[in-house]
């Protein structure tokens, strides 16, 4: 399922070139912005809030252990390239198997969309002891890059019936510990 923003687009103009006038005591003093297209941008990162915070980029996530998954939506069938929630969590030092017995198994984690869009997964359920459910960080989408709106990054958990935590747009991810 798309986030909350999907049922809503929204269209915004962009110029190659804007500048902008600044008046001042000083005459024909204007200065110039460079074209939107020529400035450099950083690239777009998952943040990862986990015992060891993490900032991952898709050139991060190319050079972990690649995986894919198949979601079908409303009659068409997308299969998305991407890496395990379990081998992100992993790498971000989330405790796992024998260490998730006990208080550790109050634990969960929020995944955030950049339109605030949020859902939660319970830390057992993508445990490969437990349910070991093989939800996917997807950065690509049939063998391309996500479209646009699913950028930079898009949860798929093709085994939920319905693909309400198939969020697209994913910004953040974040590990919650109820009992200390």
């Amino acid at each position: 399922m798309k986030s909350a923003s999907a049922k809503f687009p929204l269209r915004v103009a962009t110029a190659s070139v804007v500048l902008v006038g600044a008046f001042s005591l000083f005459p024909g003093s204007f200065r110039a912005v460079a074209p939107v297209s020529a400035q450099t941008a950083a690239p777009a990162a998952l943040q990862v809030a986990g015992p060891t915070p993490l900032s991952l980029t898709a050139a991060d996530l190319a050079k972990m252990p690649r995986a894919t998954a198949t979601l079908t939506a409303d009659g068409n069938t997308t299969t998305y390239e991407g890496v395990l929630l379990y081998d992100i969590l992993v790498k971000a030092g989330v405790p796992f198997g024998r260490a998730m017995t006990g208080k550790p198994m109050a634990s969960y984690l929020i995944a955030t969309a950049k339109d605030g869009y949020q859902v939660v997964f319970a830390l057992a359920e993508i445990d490969p002891m437990f349910s070991g459910a093989k939800v996917l960080i997807a950065d690509k989408a049939d063998g391309a890059p996500l479209p646009a709106p699913e950028q930079p990054f898009r949860i798929v958990a093709p085994e939920d019936k319905m693909h309400a935590r198939s969020i697209y747009s994913l910004v953040k991810l974040e590990v919650v510990r109820l009992r200390p």
